[in-house]
C-alpha cells in the first residue's frame, strides 16, 4: 500500500514527503542567501521553482517567501503588494506568529505605522518579537513618545522585553530627554538581569547622558564591568556637551581603545566650546598618532574651528585633503566650506563653491555665512543678491540681512527689509529687534523707535537684556531722555553692567552730567563692576558738565580700584575734560605722560578746546599734531581757520583755507535732519533742493526777524569769511539747522517738539539763536549734535552754554 500512495504522489507530480521537507528547507536556504546578496530579483524565481515543485504546502517555506519579499520591499518593484497577496495566499491555519510578525515587519521597517498597527491589532496572538517590532518601527520614524508607550503597554500584557526592545525604547527617552521614564526603564534593565550586557548598558549610559545626569551615568559607567569603545565615547560626549573639557580630556587619555567617534567627540567638543585652536591641535594629533582616516563629521568639526578663528589657510589645507583623498562632498562638508571661507573673508572661494554645489545641499546656515562675509566687505549688492536667492530665510538670515544694512550705513534699507519681515517673515527675535532699535538710534527716528519698543513689548522681549538697552539708547539718542529713564527704571530683575553704562552714556550725552555720576555711584552702591565702557560714559559725564575734580577722581578710581587700564578713549576724555575748562596747561602735562601717542581724537578735542578759548599757539600745535595723524582730516583745517578767525587773524585763516585747497582736501559739508510723519528731511546751508524751500525759506526769514526784534544779536563772528556784515548775517541765517527749524514749524502744529539732527557741532550763533527761537514760537527744541544733546525751552539750554 506504501509503494502504490508513493507511486499516487509520483504520478501527481509530487515528491515522497522526506523529499518534499528537504526540497522546502533547501528553497528557504535559498531565499535567505537572496535576502543578503546583490541579486534580490533571484528570488523570484526561486518563488516560481517551489511553486511548480509544489512544495507551498510547507509553513516554513511560505514564511521564508514572505520575509524575502518584506526584507526587498523596498528594492523591488512591487515588493509590498507580493508580500501582501503572498500572506493572504497562505492559509490562515498554517499562519503562525513569526508570519504575522514578518508582515508587520515589513510596514514598521518602510515607516508605514499605520499599515503595521492594523497587522499589529488584527494578530490572534503576540510574542515579545511582536511588541518589539512596534516599538523599533515607532522610534525610527521619530515617534519616541508612542514608542515608550508601547513598551508600557508590553509589560502590562504580560511580556518581558528583550534587550533589543529596552535599546531602543531607552534611545527614545535619550532623543525627547525623557529622563523620568529613562529611569524606570533602567529599573526594568536591572530587574531583568541585564546591566551587564554591554549593549543595553551603553544604552542606560547615552540616556543618562543626554538627559544631562552626569552623576547617574558616572555611576552606571563606573558599575560597567566590561566596557566597550562606545560606552567610553558616551562618557566622553556626556562632558564634552557639559563643557567639562578636562574632564572629557582625562577619560579621552585613559581608553585602552579608540575609534573615529572618540576622536571626533573631543574635536567637536572643543570646537562647541569655543576651544578653536585646541579642536585644531587634536586634528593635528589624530593625523600624526592615528591611523585613522578623518570622516565627515571630523572635516565639519575642524572647518568650524578655521571660521571661528579666520584660519583660511588652515582651511585650505583642509579643503586641499578633500580633494586629495576624493572625499565624498556630502552636504555638511560644503556648507563647512562655504561657512570656512565666507567668515574669513575668502568670499570669491565662497561662491565659487556655492556655485559648484548641488543646490539641496546647501542649507541656510551656508548662505547665511556667505551673506556676513559680503557684509564685512561693504558689497551689500551681492549681500542682498544672496539673501533674495535664499529658500526658507530663517531669523537669523534676517537678521544678518538688517545688521549688515546697519553696519554699513543702509539705515533706511533696514527698516524697509524690517517691516517686510514683519508682513511675510519670520517673528523677529532680540538681536532683530536690537539691530533695528540700533538703526532707529542712528536716524533719530523716535515714531518708528516706539512702534518696535511696542512690538517689543507684544512679543515679550522688552526684558531681554540686548532689547531693553537697545531701546534705552534708542530713546537716548532720539533726543527723548525722560523715556529712555523710565525704560531704564522699568528693568526690574538685576540690571547688568551695560544696562548701567547706556544710561550713564544716555545722561552724558543729554548734558545730565549730575545724575550721570549718581547713576554711576548707585551701581557702585548695589556691587555691580564697572567695564572701560561704563567708565568712558562717566567720565564723559563730567567732561560735558565741567566736573575737572570728579573727572579726576574717576580716572584714578578707574585705575586703582578697578584695575582698569586705560586706553585712547579714557585718554581722549581726560584731554577733553581739561582743555574745555581752559586748563591747557595742565592738558599738554596730561598728554606728556601718556604712555601712547595721542591719537586724533586725543588732539581734536585740544584744539576744539583752544577754538572755545581762542588759544591760537597751543590750536595750531593741536593741528599740526592731528594734520600728521590724518593729513585728510578737513576738521583740522577748519578748527584751526575757526581760531584764527576767532582772534581776528584773517590772513592766518585764508592761509589755512587755501593751504586746505591746494592738497585737495574736501571740506566736511554740514547738514542738519528732521523726521516728519516718518519721513526724512534733510538741509543743507542755503539749502536749495527741499521741494518746500521757498516756504522753508520765508519761515527763517520771518524766524530771524522776529528773534532779533527779541533781542537777539547774531554773533558775526561764527562766520569765517571775510565779508561784510550783512552778508554774515545773511549767511548766519542759513544755516542747516536753522531752515530745518524753520520746515518743523510750518509742518507741525503748535507747541510740537522739535528734533533735529546735525552732522557737525553746533556753531555758537545757532545755539544762541535756537535759545531765543523757543521763546518767540513757544517751542521746545531738541537738537543732537556731533557731540551732544541740546535740549532748549524757554530760552535756557540743557547745557548751560557749556559744550
Amino acid at each position: 500500500m506504501r509503494d502504490a500512495a508513493t507511486l499516487e504522489l509520483r504520478a501527481a507530480g509530487a515528491a515522497p514527503r522526506p523529499a518534499m521537507a528537504a526540497a522546502s528547507d533547501h528553497y528557504a536556504r535559498l531565499l535567505q542567501i537572496c535576502q543578503t546578496s546583490a541579486n534580490p530579483h533571484a528570488g523570484r524565481a526561486i518563488h516560481a521553482r517551489a511553486v511548480k515543485a509544489g512544495l507551498l504546502a510547507s509553513a516554513y517555506l511560505c514564511n521564508n517567501l514572505l520575509s524575502y519579499y518584506a526584507e526587498s520591499a523596498g528594492a523591488v518593484a512591487g515588493g509590498f503588494r507580493d508580500a501582501r497577496r503572498l500572506f493572504f495566499e497562505i492559509p490562515v491555519a498554517r499562519r503562525n506568529v513569526f508570519t504575522w510578525n514578518t508582515l508587520m515587519s515589513m510596514f514598521a521597517k518602510s515607516g508605514r505605522l499605520a499599515d503595521a498597527r492594523a497587522v499589529f491589532g488584527e494578530m490572534p496572538e503576540r510574542d515579545a518579537v511582536s511588541w518589539t517590532v512596534m516599538v523599533v518601527g515607532l522610534n525610527r520614524a521619530g515617534r519616541f513618545g508612542e514608542a515608550v508607550k508601547t513598551l508600557v503597554d508590553m509589560t502590562a500584557d504580560g511580556f518581558t522585553p528583550t534587550q533589543f526592545t529596552l535599546t531602543n525604547v531607552l534611545s527614545a527617552c535619550a532623543v525627547t530627554r525623557a529622563g523620568a521614564v529613562g529611569r524606570k526603564v533602567h529599573s526594568f534593565v536591572v530587574k531583568l538581569g541585564l546591566g551587564s550586557c554591554v549593549p543595553v548598558a551603553n544604552s542606560v549610559l547615552n540616556m543618562y547622558g543626554k538627559c544631562g545626569d552626569a552623576e547617574t551615568a558616572r555611576a552606571v559607567f563606573e558599575r560597567m564591568r566590561v566596557r566597550s569603545v562606545s560606552s567610553w565615547n558616551a562618557m566622553v560626549s556626556l562632558n564634552t556637551h557639559l563643557g567639562r573639557m578636562d574632564l572629557a580630556k582625562s577619560l579621552f587619555e585613559s581608553m585602552p581603545d579608540r575609534s573615529i567617534v572618540s576622536w571626533n567627540a573631543m574635536i567637536a567638543g572643543y570646537n562647541q566650546n569655543g576651544f578653536d585652536a585646541m579642536a585644531l591641535k587634536f586634528f593635528s594629533r589624530m593625523l600624526q598618532d592615528s591611523s585613522m582616516a578623518p570622516d565627515e563629521f571630523t572635516i565639519t568639526s575642524v572647518l568650524s574651528a578655521c571660521a571661528n578663528l579666520s584660519m583660511v589657510r588652515i582651511g585650505k589645507q583642509v579643503h586641499a585633503y578633500i580633494l586629495r583623498t576624493e572625499m565624498v562632498y556630502s552636504s555638511q562638508v560644503t556648507n563647512a566650506l562655504i561657512s570656512t571661507y565666507a567668515k574669513s573673508g575668502s568670499v570669491k572661494d565662497a561662491r565659487m563653491i556655492m556655485d559648484q554645489a548641488v543646490a539641496t545641499d546647501l542649507n541656510v546656515i551656508s548662505f547665511t555665512a556667505l551673506l556676513e562675509g559680503y557684509v564685512k566687505i561693504g558689497d551689500m549688492k551681492s549681500a542682498r543678491e544672496i539673501f533674495d536667492v535664499m529658500n526658507n530665510r530663517d531669523v537669523i538670515a534676517w537678521t544678518a540681512m538688517i545688521v549688515g544694512y546697519e553696519q554699513n550705513g543702509h539705515n533706511n534699507e533696514a527698516i524697509d527689509l524690517f517691516w517686510s519681515m514683519i508682513r511675510s517673515g519670520p517673528e523677529p527675535n532680540c538681536y532683530t529687534l536690537a539691530a533695528v532699535l540700533s538703526v532707529c538710534a542712528s536716524l533719530a527716528c523716535l515714531d518708528y523707535g516706539k512702534q518696535i519698543h511696542c512690538k517689543a513689548i507684544r512679543s515679550l522681549r522688552e526684558q531681554s537684556s540686548s532689547v531693553n538697552n537697545a531701546i534705552i539708547t534708542m530713546y537716548a539718542r532720539s533726543g527723548s531722555f525722560p523715556w529712555a529713564r523710565r525704560a531704564f527704571d522699568q528693568v526690574c530683575w538685576h540690571k547688568e553692567t551695560v544696562t548701567w553704562t547706556s544710561m550713564i552714556v544716555a545722561l552724558a550725552q543729554h548734558g545730565q552730567g549730575e545724575e550721570a555720576v549718581g547713576i554711576f555711584e548707585e551701581m557702585l552702591r548695589v556691587g555691580v563692576e564697572p567695564d572701560r565702557i561704563t567708565y568712558v560714559g562717566v567720565l564723559s559725564a563730567c567732561t560735558h558738565a565741567g566736573f575737572v575734580n570728579e573727572g579726576k577722581m574717576y580716572y584714578d578710581q578707574m585705575k586703582n580700584e578697578h584695575r582698569i587700564v586705560p586706553e585712547m578713549s579714557h585718554y581722549a576724555c581726560m584731554v577733553d575734560l581739561l582743555a574745555r575748562a581752559g586748563l591747557f596747561s595742565e592738558a599738554q602735562e596730561f598728554i606728556q605722560r601718556m604712555p601712547v601717542e595721542p591719537d586724533a581724537i586725543a588732539w581734536g578735542s585740544l584744539l576744539s578746546a583752544c577754538r572755545v578759548h581762542k588759544n591760537a599757539e597751543l590750536a595750531e600745535l593741536a593741528a599740526e599734531k592731528l594734520l600728521s595723524i590724518d593729513p585728510n582730516n578737513s576738521g583740522a583745517y577748519s578748527a584751526i581757520a575757526n581760531v584764527y578767525s576767532a582772534c581776528g587773524r584773517w590772513n592766518d585763516a585764508a592761509r589755512i583755507w587755501k593751504m586746505r585747497k591746494d592738497k585737495a582736501v574736501k571740506k566736511e559739508i554740514g547738514f542738519s535732519w528732521t523726521h516728519i510723519h516718518n519721513e526724512l528731511h534733510v538741509f543743507g546751508a542755503d539749502d536749495v533742493l527741499h521741494p518746500q524751500r521757498g516756504a522753508v525759506y520765508k519761515m527763517a526769514a520771518k524766524m530771524w526777524e522776529e528773534i532779533k526784534k527779541a533781542g537777539f544779536v547774531p554773533d558775526l563772528q561764527s562766520v569765517l569769511h571775510d565779508v561784510d556784515d550783512e552778508l554774515k548775517e545773511e549767511m548766519l541765517s542759513r544755516h542747516s539747522e536753522k531752515l530745518a527749524i524753520a520746515f518743523g514749524l510750518i509742518s507741525t502744529p503748535e507747541k510740537t517738539t522739535l528734533r533735529i539732527m546735525k552732522n557737525l557741532r553746533v556753531c555758537n550763533d545757532c545755539h544762541a539763536a535756537i535759545k531765543c527761537i523757543t521763546k518767540v514760537a513757544d517751542r521746545e527744541i531738541i537738537l543732537r549734535d556731533a557731540t551732544r544733546f541740546h535740549h532748549f525751552r524757554d530760552g535756557i539750554c540743557s547745557c548751560k552754554d557749556y559744550w
